[in-house]
Protein backbone atom coordinates (compact mmCIF):
# COMPACT_ATOMS: atom_id res chain seq x y z
CA UNK A 1 0.00 0.00 0.00
CA UNK A 2 1.42 3.06 -0.94
CA UNK A 3 1.79 5.54 2.30
CA UNK A 4 -0.28 8.54 0.84
CA UNK A 5 -3.29 6.30 0.53
CA UNK A 6 -3.58 5.74 3.64
CA UNK A 7 -5.08 7.86 7.02
CA UNK A 8 -3.32 10.55 8.71
CA UNK A 9 -4.76 8.72 11.80
CA UNK A 10 -6.74 5.95 12.88
CA UNK A 11 -6.98 7.14 16.46
CA UNK A 12 -10.53 7.88 17.79
CA UNK A 13 -10.66 11.80 18.58
CA UNK A 14 -10.13 10.72 22.27
CA UNK A 15 -7.94 11.53 24.98
CA UNK A 16 -5.19 9.29 25.75
CA UNK A 17 -1.96 8.99 27.54
CA UNK A 18 1.48 7.81 27.04
CA UNK A 19 2.05 4.42 28.38
CA UNK A 20 5.15 4.05 31.07
CA UNK A 21 7.25 1.49 32.71
CA UNK A 22 5.84 2.36 36.37
CA UNK A 23 2.66 2.12 34.74
CA UNK A 24 2.84 -1.44 33.33
CA UNK A 25 1.51 -3.22 35.51
CA UNK A 26 -1.46 -1.60 36.60
CA UNK A 27 -2.34 -0.56 33.35
CA UNK A 28 -2.64 -4.47 32.60
CA UNK A 29 -4.67 -5.09 35.88
CA UNK A 30 -7.12 -2.27 36.06
CA UNK A 31 -7.28 -0.57 32.42
CA UNK A 32 -8.05 3.30 32.89
CA UNK A 33 -10.87 5.04 31.05
CA UNK A 34 -8.83 6.61 28.52
CA UNK A 35 -9.29 6.66 24.74
CA UNK A 36 -5.90 5.11 23.21
CA UNK A 37 -1.98 4.69 24.73
CA UNK A 38 0.79 5.80 23.04
CA UNK A 39 4.37 4.37 23.58
CA UNK A 40 8.19 5.15 22.53
CA UNK A 41 8.67 3.05 19.32
CA UNK A 42 12.44 2.35 20.73
CA UNK A 43 11.66 0.58 24.55
CA UNK A 44 10.13 -1.96 22.05
CA UNK A 45 12.81 -2.98 19.48
CA UNK A 46 13.75 -5.83 21.15
CA UNK A 47 12.45 -9.38 19.47
CA UNK A 48 10.73 -10.41 22.52
CA UNK A 49 10.52 -10.01 26.40
CA UNK A 50 8.71 -8.40 28.44
CA UNK A 51 8.34 -5.22 27.20
CA UNK A 52 6.69 -6.24 23.98
CA UNK A 53 4.36 -9.02 26.04
CA UNK A 54 3.00 -5.92 28.01
CA UNK A 55 2.73 -3.85 24.56
CA UNK A 56 0.91 -6.70 22.70
CA UNK A 57 -1.43 -7.11 25.72
CA UNK A 58 -2.46 -3.30 26.12
CA UNK A 59 -2.74 -3.66 22.07
CA UNK A 60 -6.23 -6.06 23.16
CA UNK A 61 -7.41 -3.25 24.95
CA UNK A 62 -6.35 0.25 23.32
CA UNK A 63 -5.54 1.44 19.78
CA UNK A 64 -1.78 2.33 20.27
CA UNK A 65 0.68 4.91 18.63
CA UNK A 66 4.06 4.51 18.15
CA UNK A 67 5.72 7.64 18.84
CA UNK A 68 9.51 7.90 17.77
CA UNK A 69 12.78 9.69 19.27
CA UNK A 70 15.02 8.28 17.55
CA UNK A 71 15.30 8.50 13.92
CA UNK A 72 16.97 12.43 13.71
CA UNK A 73 14.77 13.19 10.65
CA UNK A 74 16.79 16.23 10.19
CA UNK A 75 20.44 15.38 10.58
CA UNK A 76 22.84 15.41 7.91
CA UNK A 77 23.62 11.27 8.75
CA UNK A 78 22.13 8.82 6.53
CA UNK A 79 19.12 7.22 7.64
CA UNK A 80 19.17 4.62 9.74
CA UNK A 81 18.22 1.27 7.73
CA UNK A 82 19.09 -0.67 11.16
CA UNK A 83 16.55 1.75 12.89
CA UNK A 84 13.85 1.88 9.98
CA UNK A 85 13.70 -1.93 10.01
CA UNK A 86 13.36 -2.92 13.61
CA UNK A 87 10.70 0.35 13.13
CA UNK A 88 8.98 -1.39 10.69
CA UNK A 89 9.21 -4.54 12.03
CA UNK A 90 7.29 -3.56 15.43
CA UNK A 91 4.60 -2.04 13.28
CA UNK A 92 3.79 -5.05 11.40
CA UNK A 93 3.75 -6.71 14.88
CA UNK A 94 1.54 -4.45 16.22
CA UNK A 95 -0.22 -2.79 13.90
CA UNK A 96 -0.32 0.82 15.04
CA UNK A 97 -3.20 3.57 14.81
CA UNK A 98 -0.44 5.86 14.22
CA UNK A 99 2.91 6.44 13.83
CA UNK A 100 4.71 9.44 14.63
CA UNK A 101 8.59 10.68 14.88
CA UNK A 102 9.77 14.71 15.56
CA UNK A 103 11.14 17.17 13.07
CA UNK A 104 14.44 17.49 14.59
CA UNK A 105 17.90 16.61 14.20
CA UNK A 106 19.94 14.76 17.20
CA UNK A 107 22.98 13.08 15.83
CA UNK A 108 26.01 14.00 14.09
CA UNK A 109 28.08 11.35 12.84
CA UNK A 110 25.94 8.80 13.96
CA UNK A 111 26.56 9.79 17.56
CA UNK A 112 23.08 10.54 19.60
CA UNK A 113 22.59 13.85 21.43
CA UNK A 114 20.43 13.44 24.38
CA UNK A 115 17.73 16.22 23.01
CA UNK A 116 15.58 16.96 20.05
CA UNK A 117 17.25 19.94 17.99
CA UNK A 118 15.19 22.47 16.08
CA UNK A 119 16.26 22.73 11.94
CA UNK A 120 17.17 25.60 10.59
CA UNK A 121 14.38 27.10 8.63
CA UNK A 122 15.60 27.34 5.62
CA UNK A 123 14.55 26.20 1.83
CA UNK A 124 17.84 23.77 2.10
CA UNK A 125 16.75 22.53 5.59
CA UNK A 126 13.07 22.04 3.84
CA UNK A 127 14.44 20.25 1.20
CA UNK A 128 16.45 17.38 3.14
CA UNK A 129 13.89 17.26 5.56
CA UNK A 130 11.07 16.02 3.68
CA UNK A 131 13.35 14.04 1.10
CA UNK A 132 14.00 12.19 4.36
CA UNK A 133 10.25 11.67 5.04
CA UNK A 134 9.40 10.84 1.62
CA UNK A 135 12.41 7.95 2.38
CA UNK A 136 11.05 6.79 5.82
CA UNK A 137 7.14 6.50 4.91
CA UNK A 138 8.01 4.61 1.52
CA UNK A 139 10.05 2.06 3.75
CA UNK A 140 7.31 1.79 6.36
CA UNK A 141 4.58 1.69 3.50
CA UNK A 142 2.48 4.48 5.69
CA UNK A 143 2.17 8.07 6.54
CA UNK A 144 3.93 9.36 9.81
CA UNK A 145 2.71 12.34 11.75
CA UNK A 146 5.66 14.79 12.44
CA UNK A 147 5.91 16.33 15.66
CA UNK A 148 6.93 20.68 15.90
CA UNK A 149 9.65 20.54 18.51
CA UNK A 150 10.37 23.16 21.74
CA UNK A 151 13.31 24.88 20.79
CA UNK A 152 15.35 28.17 23.35
CA UNK A 153 17.51 29.17 20.49
CA UNK A 154 17.02 30.02 16.52
CA UNK A 155 19.63 29.81 13.50
CA UNK A 156 20.53 32.88 11.99
CA UNK A 157 19.93 32.50 8.42
CA UNK A 158 16.12 31.73 8.64
CA UNK A 159 14.60 32.13 5.99
CA UNK A 160 11.06 31.71 6.87
CA UNK A 161 9.02 30.86 10.46
CA UNK A 162 9.01 27.77 12.19
CA UNK A 163 5.34 27.17 10.93
CA UNK A 164 5.52 27.77 7.52
CA UNK A 165 8.64 25.19 7.47
CA UNK A 166 6.07 22.86 9.25
CA UNK A 167 3.19 23.14 6.72
CA UNK A 168 5.33 23.37 3.92
CA UNK A 169 6.84 19.48 4.95
CA UNK A 170 2.89 18.21 5.40
CA UNK A 171 1.89 19.45 1.92
CA UNK A 172 4.94 18.39 0.00
CA UNK A 173 5.49 15.00 1.54
CA UNK A 174 1.73 14.06 2.43
CA UNK A 175 3.05 13.60 6.02
CA UNK A 176 0.30 14.27 9.16
CA UNK A 177 0.74 16.83 11.89
CA UNK A 178 1.53 15.69 15.22
CA UNK A 179 0.73 19.24 16.89
CA UNK A 180 2.45 19.33 20.15
CA UNK A 181 0.51 22.92 21.54
CA UNK A 182 2.94 22.41 24.71
CA UNK A 183 5.70 22.87 22.37
CA UNK A 184 4.36 25.81 20.41
CA UNK A 185 3.47 27.90 24.08
CA UNK A 186 6.78 27.39 25.12
CA UNK A 187 8.53 28.52 21.80
CA UNK A 188 5.90 31.32 21.49
CA UNK A 189 7.05 32.72 24.67
CA UNK A 190 11.09 32.22 24.10
CA UNK A 191 10.89 33.64 21.12
CA UNK A 192 8.62 36.22 20.91
CA UNK A 193 5.82 34.74 18.20
CA UNK A 194 2.20 34.14 18.33
CA UNK A 195 1.00 31.24 19.00
CA UNK A 196 -2.30 31.76 17.10
CA UNK A 197 -0.59 32.74 13.77
CA UNK A 198 1.13 29.04 14.25
CA UNK A 199 -2.31 27.82 14.52
CA UNK A 200 -3.38 29.40 11.72
CA UNK A 201 -0.73 28.17 9.46
CA UNK A 202 -1.49 24.48 9.85
CA UNK A 203 -3.03 22.66 7.24
CA UNK A 204 -6.31 21.55 9.01
CA UNK A 205 -6.73 18.07 7.33
CA UNK A 206 -3.02 17.27 8.12
CA UNK A 207 -3.73 17.71 11.77
CA UNK A 208 -3.70 14.14 13.28
CA UNK A 209 -2.56 13.96 16.83
CA UNK A 210 -2.00 16.79 19.59
CA UNK A 211 0.49 16.54 22.47
CA UNK A 212 -0.16 17.91 25.77
CA UNK A 213 2.40 18.09 28.85
CA UNK A 214 3.96 20.56 31.66
CA UNK A 215 6.89 22.46 31.32
CA UNK A 216 9.30 24.34 33.85
CA UNK A 217 10.40 27.57 33.96
CA UNK A 218 14.36 27.56 34.12
CA UNK A 219 17.07 31.29 33.93
CA UNK A 220 14.25 33.25 32.07
CA UNK A 221 12.51 30.75 29.61
CA UNK A 222 10.27 27.83 29.64
CA UNK A 223 11.47 24.25 29.44
CA UNK A 224 9.43 21.21 27.95
CA UNK A 225 10.38 19.19 31.01
CA UNK A 226 6.98 16.64 30.48
CA UNK A 227 7.34 16.56 34.30
CA UNK A 228 4.66 18.68 35.46
CA UNK A 229 0.75 18.89 35.03
CA UNK A 230 -0.24 20.83 31.67
CA UNK A 231 -0.28 24.48 32.56
CA UNK A 232 -3.34 26.43 32.61
CA UNK A 233 -1.74 28.65 29.13
CA UNK A 234 -1.82 25.42 27.73
CA UNK A 235 -5.46 24.34 28.59
CA UNK A 236 -6.19 27.43 26.98
CA UNK A 237 -4.54 27.47 23.81
CA UNK A 238 -5.62 23.53 23.42
CA UNK A 239 -9.05 25.09 23.96
CA UNK A 240 -8.43 27.46 20.95
CA UNK A 241 -6.87 24.46 18.97
CA UNK A 242 -10.04 22.50 18.93
CA UNK A 243 -11.78 25.14 18.09
CA UNK A 244 -9.86 25.39 14.87
CA UNK A 245 -9.14 22.15 14.10
CA UNK A 246 -12.51 20.72 15.74
CA UNK A 247 -11.71 17.29 17.90
CA UNK A 248 -8.42 15.80 17.47
CA UNK A 249 -6.78 12.39 19.48
CA UNK A 250 -5.16 14.10 22.20
CA UNK A 251 -2.24 12.30 24.47
CA UNK A 252 -1.04 13.48 28.07
CA UNK A 253 2.76 13.17 27.95
CA UNK A 254 4.58 12.77 31.23
CA UNK A 255 8.02 11.38 31.03
CA UNK A 256 9.77 13.04 34.05
CA UNK A 257 8.66 13.00 37.92
CA UNK A 258 6.07 10.28 36.28
CA UNK A 259 2.99 10.79 38.96
CA UNK A 260 0.56 7.77 40.17
CA UNK A 261 -1.48 6.86 37.14
CA UNK A 262 -4.77 8.09 38.65
CA UNK A 263 -2.77 11.71 38.25
CA UNK A 264 -1.92 11.23 34.35
CA UNK A 265 -5.68 9.97 33.87
CA UNK A 266 -6.82 12.65 35.45
CA UNK A 267 -5.17 14.88 33.14
CA UNK A 268 -6.70 13.24 29.81
CA UNK A 269 -9.98 13.56 31.51
CA UNK A 270 -9.62 17.40 31.49
CA UNK A 271 -8.75 17.22 27.89
CA UNK A 272 -11.43 14.94 27.29
CA UNK A 273 -14.02 16.96 28.45
CA UNK A 274 -12.57 20.06 26.09
CA UNK A 275 -12.61 17.09 23.45
CA UNK A 276 -16.10 16.55 24.39
CA UNK A 277 -17.26 20.24 24.30
CA UNK A 278 -15.75 20.71 20.82
CA UNK A 279 -17.85 17.92 19.61
CA UNK A 280 -20.85 19.53 21.22
CA UNK A 281 -20.22 22.79 19.40
CA UNK A 282 -19.56 21.15 16.07
CA UNK A 283 -23.02 18.94 15.99
CA UNK A 284 -24.49 22.56 17.37
CA UNK A 285 -22.86 24.10 13.86
CA UNK A 286 -23.95 21.52 11.82
CA UNK A 287 -26.84 21.28 13.18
Amino acid sequence: MHPHSTPVTNLPARAGIGLRAPHHREVLAAPPKVGWLEVHSENFFGAGGEPLRVLEAVRANYPVSLHGVGLSLGSADELSLAHLNKLKALADRIEPAAMSEHLCWSSVDHRFLNDLLPLPYTREALDHACARIGRAQDFLGRRILIENVSSYLRFAGAEMPEWEFVAAVARRTGCGILLDVNNIHVSACNHGFSAQAYLAAMPAAAVGEIHLAGYEAEGGLLVDTHSRPVHAPVWELYAETLGRFGPVPTLIEWDNDIPELAVLVGEAHKAQRLLDAATEAGHALAA
